[in-house]
């Protein structure tokens, strides 16, 4: 790692970087990030975090920083620090002066606050200020005083803090987004992507921006819910727990293992925890009940080198009358219907199923706001042999899913769900 950072301190030097920027890019000198986002998740992920071989940890926010601050220094953890910036995407008006204005003071109090703090790594100021969508889905251009703000904001923080680097995190590897921020936004120490399939080819798209300054993924994991599959209702199809955790090993291969670029300076990993984005099993490594999928299995092996001592039960497959969730299910209200799971243990632990029926998601969020989860409906269950279930759909019209759960007793767990549509005539 000495040997790395020597050579990434030669082509920042020879890039003209100033002194300045140097040496608060020495933070990560011997440190490679091996990380996750948490994010006042609760403080039973930290020991697992730390026992994986997890070294930092970054959040989008600060409102629950002092818990987190405790976390990091009884497991000696450093802290990617989020500072939250308004999104034109969520309707905050960068031609508005005032409100600008407001949120740097706000912001100012906020760097103040935590700037002295012994487990700080940098501070990640704004989440995809570049995501914008055009009123045909597509992506938008940002108004470029997103990133005068930007500017301000961060020599403001290399005034008081001079120690710590600051970055700001992209939405994909976009060349003209980045060229617009990197001119607008010059005294950004290091760049972040946030990726999910696209790691695949991380080094040759990185290569295509001819950076001149550092570089970490600050989010990557399954595939995106924009990147999969929909139904002819428009519903997202999601992976399977082995699917997510085989794609992501590849993955991490390819767009780490591999890369031999010394301006990569490391990743988080995308969530360690749980939450609500299109499905509660999405992007969350754990259930609210505190298991776990191969996810973390993956991850353990790659910060650690490390086999994990028990492996999570894996999904192969689910399919509702034999069919798959490609193949537009559509099904009669109050019919009788089998789901069945194909899953597989390595360990060869006795597995436990469970089963839960969600209507889907109402409003769709976007850029990873808060989404209400949907509601669960009772589930009619006629007949249960523990893969696979026998039950009533619901009487009324509509677009529901059903989840599948393998528990292997030991903390961990495989996942799987699929989308279906109960779509019986009205009779007149």
């Amino acid at each position: 790692m000495k040997k790395i950072f020597f050579f990434l301190w030669m082509i920042l030097s020879i890039k003209g970087f100033s002194q300045q920027q140097n040496e608060r890019l020495n933070i990560f000198d011997g440190f490679f990030i091996k990380g996750a986002g948490i994010d006042n998740n609760g403080p039973q992920y930290f020991k697992a975090f730390a026992d994986a071989g997890g070294n930092a940890f970054r959040t989008w926010r600060s409102s629950n920083a002092e818990a987190e601050f405790d976390s990091a220094r009884k497991y000696q953890l450093k802290v990617a620090l989020g500072i939250e910036v308004g999104q034109e995407l969520h309707g905050f008006n960068y031609n508005d002066p005032k409100a600008v204005k407001q949120q740097f003071n706000l912001i100012k109090t906020k760097i103040d606050k935590y700037k002295d703090e012994p487990q700080l790594l940098c501070w990640v100021v704004g989440n995809e200020l570049n995501l914008l969508f055009d009123e045909n889905g597509g992506l938008g251009k940002v108004n470029p005083t997103v990133y005068d703000a930007l500017e301000e904001i961060v020599q403001y923080i290399h005034q008081v803090d001079p120690i710590h680097p600051v970055t700001t995190t992209f939405a994909g590897i976009i060349p003209t987004h980045v060229k617009v921020a990197s001119e607008r936004c010059p005294s950004l120490d290091f760049y972040s992507f946030q990726i999910y399939g696209g790691l695949q080819t991380l080094p040759q798209d990185i290569e295509k921006l001819s950076l001149n300054k550092p570089y970490i993924i600050s989010e990557y994991g399954p595939l995106g819910h924009w990147e999969r599959p929909n139904t002819s209702w428009n519903r997202e199809i999601e992976e399977t727990s082995k699917e997510k955790s085989e794609g992501l090993a590849h993955r991490i291969q390819a767009g780490f293992i591999q890369n031999t670029n010394p301006l990569f300076l490391g990743s988080f990993a995308f969530l360690w925890g749980q939450k609500q984005e299109r499905t509660p099993t999405w992007y969350g490594m754990f259930l609210p009940s505190g298991e776990c999928d191969a996810r973390v299995d993956v991850l353990t092996e790659y910060w650690s080198g490390k086999v994990p001592e028990n492996y999570a039960p894996l999904v192969n497959s689910i399919s509702l009358n034999h069919k798959f969730a490609i193949d537009n299910i559509i099904i009669k209200n109050s019919e009788t219907c089998t789901v069945n799971i194909d899953a597989i243990d390595f360990d060869k632990d006795t597995l436990q199923y469970k089963w839960e029926l969600l209507e889907e998601v109402k409003e769709k969020s976007e850029g990873g706001a808060f989404e209400v989860k949907p509601k669960v409906y009772p589930l009619e269950i006629l007949k249960n042999n523990g893969s696979s279930i026998t039950f009533k759909t619901p009487e009324n019209n509509g677009e529901y899913r059903i989840f599948a759960y393998v528990f292997d007793g030991k903390g961990k767990v495989g996942t799987a769900n699929l989308p279906f549509m109960v779509d019986s005539p009205k009779i007149k």
